[in-house]
């Protein structure tokens, strides 16, 4: 500033004093003052090897060196600002320890107690790191205690006396303002008539309540809470399975909401629905209810399989005891025919008694009833008897016809067995199972004469290409005699051979060719040898051949006479044809 004051003009007009200042002091004359800048020598360029730049003044105004192979900031362009983070530095105690509870002395004030070791939860009485006057508590005295309530007072008061402020309607600011007046006496006075002294009244401007603020108001950060208590934890271990069970929380999973669609598993939603949680009790009675069907089902069993061998037994005595009887009849059966007639020993009536017994038949004595019994039982084994001759004879009788059957009867036989229904064979047990693959296929089927690969002309009426039975073995097999044969005789199928068929169809002995009493004028017609064949009909019926042909001439009906008469003859000639 002194410099620079050398260097402007002096001034014109002096500086006014006050009315209230009772000395004037004079004005002392300008010095001229020069600062000396220091600066570092700079090596010129090329001679920079071993200098490197360490202040900002080295750089001067300009830039960087670029020979210099140091990392430069000129001007602090480029260079970094060490931001103060929250990092702490590691502290050490006396003991060589670490001392982590610095995070919880940060931001507190200076001499506070921080309790943060297991040592400050031990009372003092029984802490032995600590001397005597350590250990007694230190007592403020009653002057600081007064101090520090009256303090507190005036706070408290402080604060309640803006909020009764507040809530009066009396206390309503000032609508003028704080009003203070000011002489004021201009600095410069250009001749004998400069300005003079004023006074100046300022009164401050009323705010408006309702007037946004002007400025933004940053609030203060809030200081550290209270240290936290210590915390006192175990040393880590590994938790086992059954803690890590008793840890794990089911998902929640609802049974009405799903939705963004997932697949929840069956076993996520059961766990979920909270059964396993719940203890199932059942009573001791559906045990006891179950073993005792168990012993009943088990006594019912068991009766019924008595039962039923109980029933067995008897079926096997009443069936002995029958065949027993029926043996005996047999037995004296054999006897009347052989002309033996035994006498009946003891065992022999006590079996026919205890059969006759089972029968139902409630005479044990008479003669009379064992005589009636004889007899009927007599009766019965001979019409058994009759009845099984009967059946002999007529397979004897079967058999005779059998043989003697001639070779017409057998083969119709044989023809009536073959062309029987499958069904039929089945039921009859004739049906045979086929074990040829050869005769599993019909042979009829094969070497089929296939029809042209050429196809006649458009206008060609050829339906009727072929004859319906082509070569004489056809017409022989459909043509044959069938009436007035007699059986065994072979000669009136021609011995079965063609040439014996043909013959026997031109012998005419049913009079097959020539009818006796037929249609008008069909006497005169030829014996046909084999199927009827047409004619075709070559004339023209309707004339439209003869239309045809006079089109291409191109003649007209109107101008020809001779149309009429032609057409009229033609008709009268078709008709003495015809006749």
């Amino acid at each position: 500033m002194a410099a620079l004051a050398a260097l402007l003009p002096k001034p014109l007009h002096a500086s006014a004093v006050s009315d209230d200042e009772d000395r004037v002091l004079p004005q002392r004359p300008a010095q001229s003052t020069s600062t000396v800048i220091i600066r570092s020598v700079v090596p010129p360029y090329g001679q920079r090897a071993d200098w490197k730049p360490t202040s900002p003044e080295d750089f001067g105004d300009g830039g960087s060196y670029p020979e210099c192979h140091v990392a430069q900031y000129p001007l602090g362009m480029g260079k970094k600002k060490a931001s103060s983070g929250n990092t702490l530095a590691l502290q050490v105690d006396s003991e060589g320890n670490v001392r982590y509870d610095a995070i919880a002395h940060q931001g507190q004030r200076e001499g506070r107690v921080v309790q943060s070791q297991f040592k400050d939860l031990v009372p003092l009485a029984y802490r032995k790191d600590l001397e005597d006057k350590d250990r007694t508590l230190e007592r403020p005295s009653e002057d600081e205690v007064q101090e520090t309530a009256d303090k507190t007072r005036a706070a408290l008061e402080k604060i309640v006396n803006g909020k009764i402020k507040a809530a009066q309607p009396k206390n309503v600011p000032d609508s003028q303002g704080k009003t203070s007046f000011i002489r004021y006496t201009p600095g410069q006075q250009s001749g004998e008539g400069g300005l003079k002294q004023r006074i100046i009244k300022m009164s401050e401007i009323v705010e408006d309540p309702l007037e946004p603020p002007r400025f933004k108001h940053k609030k203060i950060p809030r200081g550290p809470p209270s240290p936290p208590p210590p915390v006192l934890r175990s040393p880590p271990r590994k938790a086992t399975v059954a803690e890590q069970k008793e840890w794990m929380i089911p998902p929640c999973i609802s049974n009405w909401k799903n939705n963004k669609g997932f697949t929840i598993p069956l076993d996520k939603r059961l766990a979920a629905d909270g059964r396993g949680l719940q203890d199932i009790h059942i009573n001791d009675n559906f045990a006891k209810f179950s073993e005792a069907l168990y012993v009943a089902d088990r006594h019912a069993r068991e009766e019924v399989r008595q039962r039923a061998q109980m029933q067995q037994k008897l079926a096997q005595k009443e069936k002995e005891a029958k065949e027993e009887n029926l043996r005996l009849l047999a037995q004296r059966a054999r006897e009347e025919r052989g002309g033996i007639a035994p006498k009946p020993t003891a065992q022999s009536q006590a079996a026919m008694k205890s059969s006759l017994a089972a029968y139902g038949s409630g005479s044990e004595s008479g003669d009379e009833s064992e005589a009636s019994e004889d007899s009927a039982e007599d009766e019965e084994a001979r019409k058994i008897r009759d009845q099984m001759r009967q059946e002999k004879r007529r397979e004897r009788e079967r058999e005779m016809r059998m043989n003697n059957m001639g070779q017409e009867q057998r083969a119709k036989m044989l023809a009536r067995q073959q062309n029987r229904d499958i069904s039929e064979k089945v039921a009859l047990g004739l049906a045979k199972p086929t074990m040829s693959k050869e005769s599993m296929l019909d042979s009829r089927l094969f070497n089929q004469e296939s029809l042209s690969g050429n196809f006649a002309d458009d206008e060609a009426y050829n339906l009727y290409d072929k004859p319906l039975f082509h070569g004489s073995t056809a017409v022989a097999a459909i043509y044959k005699a069938r009436g007035n044969i007699t059986e065994g005789n072979e000669e009136s199928f021609g011995g079965g051979t063609e040439e014996g068929i043909g013959k026997a169809l031109d012998q005419d002995r049913f009079n097959l060719g020539r009818a006796k009493v037929g249609f008008e004028g069909a006497n005169e017609q030829e014996v046909r040898e084999g199927p009827v064949q047409f004619e075709k009909d070559t004339g023209d019926v309707f004339g439209l051949n003869q239309f045809l042909d006079e089109a291409k001439t191109g003649k007209k009906r109107g101008l020809d006479t001779e149309a009429g008469g032609s057409r009229k003859r033609q008709q009268l000639e078709r008709a003495s044809e015809r006749e």
